[in-house]
């Protein structure tokens, strides 16, 4: 469970917490409520985005929801901390997408007394950790898991299956590329593409065969 910390003047230091979960799970909208519950404590927040991000916005950070706070898009982690001097907050949103030094970056802003707060997918379409959000869920402070709904089976989904063909491990898409899967259904849906790829090879192979049978 996560508890917001309010006060934190002795100790001087600041912490990290990390939302994490598969598409379409309200990762971008519980950053961003916590992003503007900051800005209404009159708190200095600085957002960041990955420049790949353009779906909706290039300069905002939108949720599915159409919720929106405005943002710095970088290129990479290392532009981070030169951004984000004398912030009190700093939000990053699509973390997966950054290179490993996110990490390091993440840590020391918290060192510097700066409260971090990091969304992003915990696990890309194939099912596997993504990018760096492994190690900054194992060095932060604070780790929020939200789910989606699976649209096959109603239970709570944690996998984030691709409908479309294209095997790029970043591909930015919505509804039309992705779906929120149950296990039990992210399990059957890879088992079907994986027998319909074993069909289709099949059946070349006796075309093959049979091709040079009729030579």
């Amino acid at each position: 469970m996560f508890l917001e910390n309010t006060v934190n003047q002795k100790e001087q230091f600041g912490w990290i917490e990390v939302i994490c979960g598969s598409m379409f799970s309200g990762k971008t909208e519980e950053l961003i409520r916590r992003l503007k519950r900051a800005q209404f404590a009159k708190q200095k927040v600085e957002i960041f985005k990955p420049t790949v991000d353009v779906r909706y916005n290039s300069e905002m950070v939108v949720s599915h929801d159409a919720n929106e706070i405005r943002s710095t898009p970088v290129p990479a982690a290392a532009n981070i901390p030169i951004l984000a001097d004398h912030c009190d907050v700093v939000g990053i949103d699509e973390a997966q997408f950054f290179d490993d030094e996110i990490v390091t970056v993440c840590n020391d802003l918290a060192n510097k007394g700066v409260r971090v707060i990091v969304a992003g997918l915990d696990m890309d379409f194939k099912g596997h950790p993504f990018g760096p959000m492994p190690n900054l869920m194992a060095t932060a402070e604070y780790v929020t898991k939200v789910h989606a709904v699976c649209t096959r089976t109603g239970n709570l989904a944690q996998f984030s299956y691709r409908k479309s063909k294209n095997d790029a491990l970043v591909l930015l898409g919505e509804t039309e590329d992705y779906e929120p899967l149950s296990r039990a259904a992210y399990y059957k849906a890879t088992l079907r593409e994986k027998t319909k790829h074993l069909s289709l090879n099949d059946a070349k192979d006796l075309s093959k065969k049979s091709n040079k049978k009729d030579v």
